[in-house]
């Protein structure tokens, strides 16, 4: 596997928030086979050997992604290079357009192929009616990074294809002609910089990616540790806290995320039709400085550089928010790859070879710009510019918790990580100036707390 190189000075504290113990575990599959649904026997992911197990295997799987922009040249890539090494394996990909709400029906039918990303609605206590165990945790933990994101009572059910910093893409040419000499590092500060995009260039000061949906939700990703520096928040303070979106007097928390995302489009910073704006159109458009900047994971940075014929030109800066003197990032897993649990054993099997082939051996962390799922890797080029920002991961629930932060974000309706409604709402209300950013909290305060109350949670923060 191909490595990368990051800048000097940048600090990744995956490893030591990612390390914890899990008391509530039982005993796990990591040293043992899982059964599938028909009883037959299926390896877990650290007792395969790539290039040695399962050469005699025969199988036909399909692996089903949301990258119809590379699935007939890059991911067919991949599968050409396995079957070279193990040729009674056929890989097959489909691309799929809505992927999330197509998926989300398609699991329902067990008839959907044999590996996927998981659905981000798919909750942790469902995995496993749909996917196969991968290896307990503890087994898993010490191997891959993100893997506490598809685990439940234990058992891991998905690992991440690859990991993001949250920050923000922007164009640097774009930004150096507006006169801006620092990056900002609070919301004020970055909403300045944006007026003066928009004042001394040609270029979109800020673009929503409004009309395609799932770009608004990014923004839920900077709640967390991107506002707090806390790797605690996002899985247990939230849940016990009162009135968690409330503004605080430093501009940090959920607000000061959700500020600037309304300021940007009430200020009219964005896009003038935020309705008919267009994602794959706006890589390119990031790329030739029709964009300034756009709020994405770091796994948009690759994507964005390879739009168009200045790479060079597009660059990756920390969300704008200060704690206490120091900026800090969240590192999470992108979507996780998952084995369904209702394809026959050998295809099971082969898939995960095939998944273990491709998360070890081949070269999609390079090709993504993404944090490799295997720790002790490189960080990829696109965080470079994040020198003195401390990354982290968020740490699990506490011990009986474990989908308590789930079932609140569904009782509350608020919705946080599950879609792009709560961060459209936002949008719609500053575009319309129907209600206004401090009437929407309350909203979501009022909803959060009713929750809590229904679910008899222990508000004491």
């Amino acid at each position: 596997m191909k490595k990368q190189t990051l800048k000097r000075g940048v600090s990744l504290a995956l490893a030591s928030a990612m390390v914890f113990s899990l008391t509530a575990c039982g005993d796990g599959g990591g040293n043992n086979t899982e059964s599938s649904s028909s009883g037959e026997e299926i390896p877990t992911i650290d007792q395969i050997t790539v290039g040695e197990d399962y050469q005699d295997i025969e199988a036909s799987i399909k692996v089903l992604t949301n990258r119809t922009d590379i699935v007939d040249t890059v991911y067919a890539g991949y599968a050409e290079e396995f079957m070279e090494l193990y040729p009674n394996i056929k890989v097959e990909y489909e691309a799929v357009t809505d992927y999330e709400e197509s998926l989300t029906l398609r699991l329902t039918t067990g008839d959907w192929g044999d590996l996927c990303f998981i659905p981000t609605g798919v909750d942790k206590s469902e995995l496993g009616d749909y996917f196969t165990p991968l290896g307990d945790f503890d087994t898993l933990d010490p191997i891959y990074n993100f893997v506490s994101e598809k685990t439940y009572d234990g058992t891991v059910y998905g690992i991440a294809n690859g990991g993001t910093a949250n920050g923000v893409v922007y164009n640097k040419k774009v930004w150096a002609d507006a006169g801006i000499t620092e990056l900002p590092k609070t919301p004020d500060e970055f909403l300045d910089d944006l007026q003066l995009i928009k004042d001394n260039t040609d270029a979109i000061p800020l673009y929503t990616n409004f009309s395609a949906g799932w770009p608004m939700g990014a923004w839920d990703a900077y709640i967390g540790i991107a506002a707090t520096g806390n790797p605690d928040f996002m899985n247990h303070d939230i849940v016990h806290m009162k009135d968690p979106f409330a503004k605080q007097e430093d501009m940090t928390g959920p607000y000061a995320v959700y500020y600037t995302c309304y300021e940007s489009v009430a200020r009219k910073l964005v896009e003038e039709d935020p309705a008919s704006s267009d994602w794959e159109s706006s890589k390119t458009r990031i790329n030739n400085g029709e964009i300034a900047t756009m709020v994405l994971g770091s796994w948009a940075v690759q994507q964005c550089k390879d739009a168009g014929d200045t790479p060079e030109d597009v660059g990756y800066m920390p969300f704008p928010i200060t704690v206490d003197g120091k900026q800090y990032a969240g590192a999470g897993g992108n979507y996780s790859f998952g084995i369904n649990n209702q394809a026959d054993s050998d295809n099971q099997i082969a898939a995960m070879v095939y998944l273990k082939w491709l998360i070890e051996e081949s070269s999609i962390y390079e090709d993504e710009g993404s944090i490799p799922a295997l720790k002790g890797e490189d960080l990829p080029e696109a965080l470079a510019d994040f020198e003195g920002v401390e990354l982290l991961s968020d740490n699990p629930p506490a011990e009986g918790e474990e989908t308590l932060f789930n079932d609140v974000n569904n009782q509350s309706e608020v919705g946080i990580n599950n879609d792009d409604y709560p961060n459209c709402y936002l949008l719609e209300c500053a575009l319309y100036g129907s209600k206004t950013l401090d009437e929407v909290i309350d909203e979501w305060n009022s909803q959060w707390s009713a929750a809590q109350e229904a679910l008899g949670v222990d508000v004491n923060m």
